[in-house]
This record gives structure tokens, C-alpha cells and sequence, in this order.
């Protein structure tokens, strides 16, 4: 048991000292590499940004956008690059196009498609209701 818990901690130790911070050349650098790594994705953890996502993967895609950046590559560029590999998963505004519709127009069909059901399911409950009778004030006698 205490080779198994030994062993355990040296892998996390390992783990959190492969993450060490990243250190910028200047702060323009560091605002830029801030931005894009917020538009990016991370590929593992499907709702966080690279900025955000504590996954290894994440923070190899981070040092390599830096890499990016310090060749001298634009945004664009840097951008293209991981859509190549990741495809258009790893933007998070992704470009309209016919692959991508569904992602774009889903949440909007799917809106119209419950409020067509709620529309049918209103209008089948009023034509089974029983009509009021024009004549009857609400009395019983």
C-alpha cells in the first residue's frame, strides 16, 4: 500500500512540475498571447479556453502558440495552424460554413422546434375543452 501511495506522488509531483509558468519577453506579448489563447479551445476539455484549462494538452498548445508567436506568425496564422490539426473545433467562434450550421442554426431549430410543440400541444388542449355555455353567468341553481 505505501509503495502504491509513494509512487502516486511522485507522478503528481512530476505533473505539476511539467507546468511551469510561462515567462514573456514584454507585456505586449503577454496581452497577445492572452487574447488568443482565450479565442482558442481547449481539445480536451470542451468548454474552457487554453487560457483556462489545466490539462496538459492545454498547456502544450499554449507553449506552442508562444512558439507561434515568436516566429513571427499573425494571429490568423497561429489560428489556421491549430484549425489544421484540431479542425474547427478548436475555435471558439467558429467560421459559418455548411459543415458548421448546425452548430450555428441547432440551438435556434431546436428554440422552434419547442415552441412549435407548445403552440400544437395549447391548441389540441383549448379544442378539447368543452365550450362555456354564452348564457351561463357562472350560477348554479
Amino acid at each position: 500500500m505505501k509503495a502504491w501511495l509513494f509512487a502516486l506522488l511522485m507522478l503528481l509531483s512530476a505533473a505539476a512540475g511539467a507546468m511551469e509558468p510561462i515567462v514573456f519577453r514584454d507585456d505586449a506579448e503577454e496581452a497577445r498571447f492572452r487574447a488568443l489563447s482565450a479565442e482558442l479551445r481547449c481539445v480536451m476539455c470542451q468548454n474552457q479556453s487554453l487560457a483556462d484549462s489545466n490539462a496538459q494538452i492545454a498547456h502544450d498548445l499554449r507553449l506552442q502558440v508562444l512558439a507561434l508567436m515568436r516566429e513571427g506568425k499573425t494571429d490568423r496564422e497561429i489560428k489556421d495552424y491549430l484549425v489544421a490539426r484540431y479542425s474547427d473545433f478548436v475555435l471558439y467562434n467558429p467560421p459559418v460554413r455548411p459543415s458548421t450550421w448546425l452548430l450555428w442554426f441547432g440551438p435556434g431549430l431546436v428554440l422552434l422546434g419547442g415552441l412549435a410543440a407548445v403552440v400544437v400541444v395549447v391548441r389540441r388542449r383549448a379544442a378539447q375543452a368543452p365550450a362555456a355555455n354564452p348564457s351561463d353567468d357562472g350560477q348554479e341553481w
